[in-house]
């Protein structure tokens, strides 16, 4: 005889493909659950976050060596910063770039990312061992797609409302969620129409690129909504100054905070996380990983 309380239903089968990312033509993750760590290796001497601590090449090597034994999967290189500053022509990025790429993939088997705007650059760097071009313009180069798919690359597309260097003071948008998402998903469709498949194609919001710190913080809040699309999503937060200005940190007191927008941002379907915090951002991803998959195996995967 039935009481009229109605309980729960059966729990249902989980029925989630898994999700893989490409990383060029040698190694492949499942993304489903655990996210990925790129740790940044910047040969500038004006960073925003270190200033040229690791200028020095015996230093930037020691540094890669730490990313490396602190869990990184993969090595991101960069000659030139986002921010305006001083010219650097693509023969002065070539320099900084191409020998660390070729010191590096000497030293590693680990995917090596180039994190430049310049379709020569990411050629040079391609031919040198790199397997990802990492373009804050938003392959404003015409060059840059097809170096990529030549060389069976993959390719991470951020968001920019300007263009890389250029300051962007005041920056207005229409509509900040849906105008990243439109410009993303074009991106993305670009992307393939030059011959570079879906699971080696990389989203990114460019927090802090031509945003307000209330911009960026929305993008990340509404990470889902990139997700939607389809790429897999990259999160580049770390150290930024829309986390100082939210919660009233300098450049070098921001660890906390990036743990917290590492974690927002994988729970809202992040699944590669550019760092300066290897350690700390490893440690985020294996907790998220085992928390989402409900298996603490999960966290263990590695880059194949």
């Amino acid at each position: 005889m039935s009481t009229g309380v109605v309980g729960p239903p059966p729990p249902m089968p989980c029925t989630v493909a898994d999700v893989i990312l490409e990383l060029g033509p040698e190694h492949v993750v499942d993304i489903t659950h655990r996210s990925v760590v790129m740790a940044i290796l910047n040969r500038t001497t004006d960073s925003f976050f270190d200033q040229g601590r690791h200028w020095d090449f015996d230093d930037f090597l020691r540094l890669a060596e730490q990313h490396v034994a602190d869990g990184a999967d993969i090595l991101d290189i960069g000659g030139v910063r986002a921010a305006p500053g001083p010219e650097v022509t693509a023969a002065e990025e070539m320099d900084r770039v191409v020998p660390a790429v070729d010191a590096l993939r000497r030293r590693f088997d680990l995917p090596i990312s180039v994190d430049t705007f310049r379709g020569s650059v990411v050629e040079a760097a391609l031919s040198a061992g790199a397997c990802i071009g990492n373009d804050i313009s938003g392959f404003a180069d015409p060059t840059f797609l097809p170096a990529c798919a030549r060389h069976g690359a993959s390719v991470v597309a951020t968001h920019v409302r300007i263009g890389p260097r250029i300051a962007d003071p005041n920056p207005r948008y229409d509509d900040l969620c849906g105008d990243v998402r439109g410009f993303l998903a074009e991106r993305g469709r670009r992307a393939e129409t030059a011959g570079i498949p879906s699971r080696r194609i990389m989203l990114d919001a460019g927090l802090d690129l031509g945003k307000t710190p209330s911009m960026s913080a929305e993008l990340l809040r509404n990470t889902d909504d990139l997700a939607s699309l389809g790429y897999p999503v990259l999160l580049s937060a770390s150290n930024k100054g829309f986390l100082g200005a939210l919660v009233g940190t300098e450049v070098d007191d921001r660890t906390e905070s990036t743990w917290a927008a590492h974690a927002l941002g994988i729970g809202a379907g992040c699944r590669i996380l550019r760092v300066h915090d290897v350690r700390g951002a490893r440690r985020v991803a294996d907790l998220m990983a085992a928390v989402l998959a409900g298996d603490e195996r999960a966290a263990m995967e590695p880059v194949g």
